[in-house]
Parts: structure tokens; C-alpha cells; sequence
């Protein structure tokens, strides 16, 4: 394998995602333009990661069926479709529109993650898996980071209709991206015959190193979703405004950033587990930081621990759910896996939202090394149950 085509994957990755983050600081600030009440706002905000939780395992099995970089192209286009459908919104005063770009965008997104998240586990060179990993994280983060800067710069300077445009000229690029692996990687690839008719041993999904990698990533993701929810509302509640919050996210982003190749590499070097334990506790500490230091300046130091421990922990999870996995089924292990992220993010602010009706704000992060414990308690099951072994790094 040529070393550049892990890397027109990973640009693929980055493009996409960035379109997708380009919109997030516009769909509220639009949907309040275009009539919608409080209510409205949050669904439409919520359409996006609804469609792409259903629509997952769909992305996973037609991936499984040899059209990976067909899913990751399809779902590009639609990212673009959903640009356009983003404008046409605009141009038509039409809220409705909008709702359906962003279920676009979310069906887009449940075809294209599975396969490029598979598909960078199958092109990774012999014995990087983890550092691959790291790599497309990276990118996924670069991505995310940039979006929201890029389409409010872009959106105050030239208008919504700028913004949005910008997410079809970026979705446009990750298909060209998609293509030019697929025309270097076409024959290593694609299903020989008989593994067309050979039938997925979806049992492996089973396996303990799975499940305790996904359990371990929703509970994860219900600490997150309810960190992410709450302390910004926290904040503004004691009228420290909006910076505030923005400020602590972009010390955690950077701080993940310097972390999600060294967590891969040494996923590689030592096991997948040894490293998500580091990364894992690394969260668990940074909530308990921050259960106590709630209030900046000292709270910026619980976000520089969890970004690392983020980093750290995500591609080693991903490595030890999906490394293991047969070929055959990894697609649609990949939707399974990262929709137990979407379950978590979607639940734990109604969970902790209903703390947070009862008692405050502040009620809610207490809770949140409790639920960190959970999730580095249950990622340690492969090292008791012998079908784990391989996924422990012993």
C-alpha cells in the first residue's frame, strides 16, 4: 500500500466532518430566523444525531457488502445535499427545508462514518492500527475544531447563504477525496466472490472485548453529554457568559489533539486496553477536578486532563472494539460501536438534566466521576474472560 492513501482517507475524513461543523454555531441562530420556537429549535437541533443513530447499522451493513468508499462518497454527497438544501431554506423562508437538510446531513453522516471508520482499521499499515486510529482522530478533531470558527466567521462576515454554501464546496472535496483512495486501493479492497456469499458472523460482536469497549464508550459519552450541556448552562447562570465555556472547549480540544497519535501508537506498542485504562482514568480524575474546582480559573485544568484522557482513550477504544472483529462484519461493528456514543451524548443530558432540575446545575457534576467509574470498571472485562486476551495486549 502506497503511503499517501491512508492519508486521502484521512483528508476525506476531515473535509466531511468540517461541513458538517461548519453549520453548528448557525442551525439555532437560523431556526430562530425562520420562526421557531424554543422547542422547535432544540428538535432541529437534535434531527441530525436522531436520523444518524437510526440509520447507523444500515451505513454498516451495505459497507460490509464491499461498498465502503461508495457509503463514505454517498454520504458526502449528501452532506453537500444538505448544504443546498440549507440555502434553498434561506432563500425561501422556509423552516421545514431546514429540518430536511438536517436530517440529510445526518443520513449522510450514518453512511460515512462507519466505513471510514472501518476502512482506516483495514488500510492501516501492519501493526499501526492504533496510530492509524490516532491519526483519522486528529483529523475528525481538526475538523470540529475549525467548523464552528470557520462558518460563524464566514456567516458574519457574507451571510448564511456564504456559510452554507462553504459546507457543499467541503462536502464536494471529501468525495474527491474518497475517490482518489478508492482508485489506489480498488483491488485490496473489494470482496473476492466467495466472500460475497459468505455469511457475517455477527456473533463476534459478542465477544468481550466489544462489549466492554461500547459499554465503556456510552457511559463515557453520558459524562460527556452531560458536562457539555451543563456547564455552559452553569455558567451563564452566574453570569460568567458564553467565553467561558468556549474557552474551557477549546483547552480540552487542544489538549486531545496532542494526545490521539501517542494514544495510538502506544495502543499498538502495548495493547489497547493498558492505554484506554490511562486515558479512561484520566477522565475520571479530570471530573473529580473539576466536581470540586467548578468555577475558572482552576477549572481549566480539569479541561486540559480531560482532553488528554480523551485523547488517549478514544482510539484505543476503537482499536480494542474493532481491531478484532472479522473483516466481514467490521462495518457494521463500526455503526454499532459509535451509536452506543450516540445513545450516551443523547442521553445523559436527560438524565442529568432532570439532577439538574431538582437541585441546579451544580448538582450535576458530582455524578460525573461516579458514571466515569462505571466506564473504566467495565472496559476492564476482557482481562478476565479469555476471548479478551488478544484485545488486552497480553
Amino acid at each position: 500500500m502506497g503511503k499517501w492513501d491512508i492519508w486521502f482517507l484521512h483528508a476525506s475524513t476531515f473535509f466531511f466532518f468540517l461541513g458538517m461543523a461548519v453549520v453548528n454555531p448557525l442551525i439555532s441562530p437560523l431556526a430562530m430566523t425562520l420562526g421557531a420556537d424554543p422547542f422547535v429549535v432544540g428538535m432541529i437541533a437534535a434531527i441530525a444525531s436522531i436520523v444518524a443513530l437510526v440509520f447507523k447499522p444500515l451505513g454498516g451493513v451495505l459497507g460490509d457488502r464491499g461498498l465502503r468508499f461508495q457509503m463514505m462518497a454517498l454520504g458526502s454527497f449528501f452532506g453537500a445535499l444538505a448544504g443546498g438544501l440549507y440555502v434553498v431554506s434561506i432563500l425561501t423562508d422556509n423552516l421545514t427545508a431546514f429540518a430536511v437538510g438536517r436530517a440529510v446531513h445526518g443520513f449522510g453522516m450514518a453512511l460515512f462514518f462507519p466505513s471510514s471508520l472501518s476502512s482506516a482499521i483495514d488500510l492501516a499499515p501492519e501493526g499501526r492500527i492504533g496510530e492509524t486510529l490516532g491519526w483519522r482522530g486528529m483529523m475528525f478533531s481538526f475538523g470540529n475544531l475549525m467548523g464552528p470558527a470557520i462558518g460563524g466567521f464566514v456567516a458574519d462576515l457574507l451571510g448564511f447563504q456564504a456559510a452554507f454554501l462553504l459546507t457543499v464546496l467541503l462536502s464536494i472535496a471529501a468525495i474527491g477525496f474518497v475517490l482518489l483512495a478508492y482508485s489506489r486501493v480498488k483491488g485490496r479492497v473489494e470482496l473476492r466472490h466467495h466472500e460475497r456469499h459468505e455469511k457475517p458472523q455477527y456473533r463476534a460482536l459478542l465477544k468481550s472485548f466489544f462489549v466492554a469497549a461500547s459499554l465503556a464508550l456510552f457511559f463515557m459519552a453520558v459524562a460527556y453529554g452531560g458536562m457539555s450541556t451543563f456547564l455552559p448552562a452553569l455558567y451563564k447562570s452566574l453570569g460568567l457568559g458564553t467565553s467561558v465555556f468556549g474557552l474551557y472547549a477549546s483547552v480540552m480540544g487542544g489538549t486531545s489533539l496532542l494526545t490521539r497519535v501517542l494514544g495510538g501508537k502506544e495502543a499498538d506498542r502495548r495493547g489497547p486496553l493498558p492505554v484506554a485504562t490511562v486515558g479512561l482514568s484520566g477522565v475520571l480524575i479530570a471530573y473529580i477536578l473539576l466536581a470540586i474546582y467548578t468555577e475558572p480559573p482552576w477549572a481549566y485544568a480539569s479541561a486540559a486532563i480531560l482532553g488528554a484522557g480523551f485523547g488517549l482513550a478514544v482510539p484505543s477504544l476503537q482499536m480494542m472494539a474493532l481491531a478484532n472483529l472479522p473483516k466481514r462484519i467490521r462495518t457494521f461493528g463500526s455503526s454499532v460501536y459509535t451509536m452506543f456514543f450516540d445513545l450516551g451524548y443523547l442521553t445523559g443530558p436527560i438524565i442529568l438534566g432532570y439532577v439538574a432540575q431538582l437541585k441546579g446545575y451544580a448538582a450535576v457534576f458530582p455524578l460525573l466521576p461516579i458514571i466515569m467509574a462505571l466506564s473504566l470498571l467495565i472496559a476492564q472485562l476482557p482481562r478476565f474472560l479469555k476471548d479478551g486476551k488478544n484485545s488486552t495486549g497480553g
